[in-house]
C-alpha cells in the first residue's frame, strides 16, 4: 500500500478512537471536535485517492482537444503521481514531435504541389473544391475556384471531359484559354479521407510535345517519301531528256518519211518532252518538300524586335503597296528583344504575311498589322493580324498539316515549316480567326 494513503488510514483510526473516548466520557466538545476532524480527514483521503484520475481524464481531455502544450510537475509532492505526470510527459513529447512531422510533410506536399507544372485539382462528391495547385490555376487562368460547376460556365468543354472522366482512365482534350489553345492530358483517381471521398485530377499541356510529335513524324514521312521519288523520277527524267534529243534529230534528219510517219515520229516527240516536263516538276516538288526535313538548328542571338519588323517591311512594302495593303508594325516596349535566329524567324514572319496578304486581297481597306508584346518577364509574343476573310472552321485543324492548301498555286509548306521553326526554337505558333473578320497568327518564344 502507498505509505501516503496508510498514513491517512491511521489518522483516520486514531480520530475515531478519540471521538468513541469522548463519547464515553461525555465530552461533547471534544466529540464535535473530532467529528470535523474525521470528516476533513475523509474528504482529503478521497481526494487523495482520486488526484490521480483527475490528472488522467484532464490528460484524455488534452488529447481530445489535441493540446500538448501542457507540461506536468515530475516533482510533485504526491509521490504517487509523480511516475504518472513523467508518462504523461514523455506521451505529450511524442504526440508534439508526430504533430510536427504530419506538418512538415504537409507543407513540403504543398510544396511541391505548387512547384510542379502539373495541375491538380481534388474535388468531394457534392463537386466542392478541397485544394488546387498554382499551375492549375496558371494554366487555366482560373484565380480561385470554389465548386467545380463554375467550370461549367467558364471552360464547358474542360467541364465535361472532368466530368466524364472515369477514375484511373485518361484523355486528351482541347482547350481555348484566352488567346492560348492547348492540348490538356487528364488524368483521374479517386480516394477516401476521413468518411469522406474525393476525386483527384490531374491536367498538363501536352500541346508542345503532341505537335513536336506530329512534327517528327512528318519530317519522316516526308525524308522517305521524297528520297523515293527524286531516286525514282530522276533516271526517267534524264532517260525522256536523252530521248527526246534523239527522236528530234532523227526526225529533223529524216525529211523523206511519208508524211504520217513523220507525224506519228513529232507526235512521240512531244509526248516524251510532256514526260520530261513532268518528271523534271515532280522532282523540282520534291526539292521543296525535302527543305522541310532538313532546316538546321537555329543560331541563337539578340534579336531587337523593332529591327526585325523594319526589315520585314523593307522587304514586303513594294509588293504590298501594289496591292493596295497598308502594312503596320509596332513593339511594346520598343526596346524589345530575343533570343532567336534572325534569318529563320524572317521566314516564318514573311510567310505569315504572304498569306496575310492573300487573306485581305478582295477586301476594302486592306490592313495587316505586326505586334509584338512581352506578356510576362522573358516570354516574347509576336502577333501577324490581318482584316480579311479569315479561315473556315473545318479547315482550321488542318493548315499546320505539310501539304495542306486552300491558296491556288500555293504549296501546303509554309505554316508548316514556320511551325517546325517555332519548335526549334522552343516557342508555338497559335491561330485565332473569325470568318469574314481577319485572322491572327502568335507566335511565342
Amino acid at each position: 500500500m502507498e505509505p501516503g494513503i496508510a498514513w491517512r488510514l491511521l489518522g483516520l483510526f486514531g480520530l475515531l478512537y478519540g471521538a468513541e473516548r469522548a463519547l464515553e466520557h461525555g465530552r461533547y466538545g471534544l466529540l464535535a471536535l473530532a467529528v470535523l476532524l474525521l470528516a476533513a480527514a475523509v474528504w482529503e483521503l478521497g481526494r487523495h485517492v482520486t488526484r490521480g484520475s483527475r490528472a488522467l481524464a484532464d490528460f484524455l481531455l488534452a488529447v481530445q482537444y489535441r493540446d500538448f502544450s501542457q507540461l506536468y510537475n515530475e516533482a510533485h509532492p504526491n509521490r504517487a503521481l509523480r511516475p504518472l505526470h513523467a508518462v504523461f510527459n514523455q506521451l505529450s513529447a511524442t504526440f508534439r514531435q508526430l504533430s510536427a512531422e504530419r506538418e512538415a510533410q504537409f507543407t513540403y506536399l504543398q510544396t511541391v504541389l505548387q512547384l510542379i507544372d502539373t495541375g491538380i485539382i481534388s474535388y468531394d462528391a457534392a463537386g466542392q473544391v478541397e485544394s488546387i495547385n498554382e499551375s492549375f490555376k496558371r494554366t487555366l487562368e482560373l484565380p480561385y475556384l470554389k465548386r467545380l460547376s463554375t467550370l461549367e460556365k467558364r471552360l464547358p468543354v474542360l467541364y465535361d471531359a472532368i466530368s466524364q472522366l472515369e477514375p484511373g482512365a485518361s484523355t486528351v482534350v482541347k482547350l481555348t484559354v484566352g488567346q492560348k489553345t492547348m492540348q490538356l492530358l487528364l488524368s483521374a483517381t479517386t480516394f477516401r479521407l476521413q468518411g469522406r471521398e474525393f476525386t483527384l485530377v490531374a491536367l498538363k499541356n501536352v500541346s508542345h510535345a503532341l505537335e513536336e510529335n506530329e512534327t517528327e513524324a512528318w519530317q519522316k514521312l516526308l525524308r522517305v517519301m521524297t528520297h523515293e521519288i527524286m531516286n525514282s523520277v530522276a533516271p526517267i527524267a534524264s532517260l525522256a531528256d536523252t530521248l527526246r534529243r534523239d527522236l528530234r534529230r532523227e526526225l529533223e534528219q529524216s525529211a523523206a518519211l511519208p508524211p504520217p510517219e513523220r507525224d506519228l515520229l513529232a507526235d512521240v516527240v512531244e509526248g516524251i518532252g510532256i514526260i520530261q516536263t513532268r518528271s523534271e516538276g515532280l522532282l523540282r516538288f520534291s526539292q521543296v518538300y525535302r527543305d522541310f526535313s532538313t532546316i538546321s538548328a537555329p543560331v541563337l542571338a539578340p534579336v531587337l524586335v523593332q529591327e526585325l519588323f523594319a526589315s520585314i517591311c523593307r522587304l514586303m512594302s513594294t509588293q504590298l503597296e501594289a496591292q493596295g495593303i497598308e502594312l503596320l508594325a509596332s513593339a511594346e516596349p520598343p526596346d524589345l528583344c530575343l533570343q532567336a535566329d534572325a534569318h529563320l524567324l524572317e521566314q516564318v514572319l514573311i510567310n505569315l504575311v504572304l498569306n496575310a496578304a492573300y487573306a485581305v486581297e478582295q477586301r476594302p481597306h486592306p490592313r495587316i498589322e505586326l505586334r509584338a508584346t512581352e506578356p510576362e518577364p522573358g516570354r516574347v509574343a509576336i502577333e501577324v493580324i490581318d482584316n480579311g476573310t479569315g479561315i473556315p472552321a473545318e479547315v482550321l485543324d488542318s493548315i499546320f498539316i505539310p501539304f495542306f492548301t486552300t491558296r491556288r498555286g500555293g504549296t501546303g509548306i509554309g505554316l508548316s515549316l514556320a511551325k517546325q521553326i517555332m519548335h526549334l526554337h522552343g516557342g508555338s505558333i497559335k491561330v485565332q480567326t473569325a470568318p469574314g473578320q481577319g485572322t491572327m497568327f502568335r507566335l511565342e518564344m
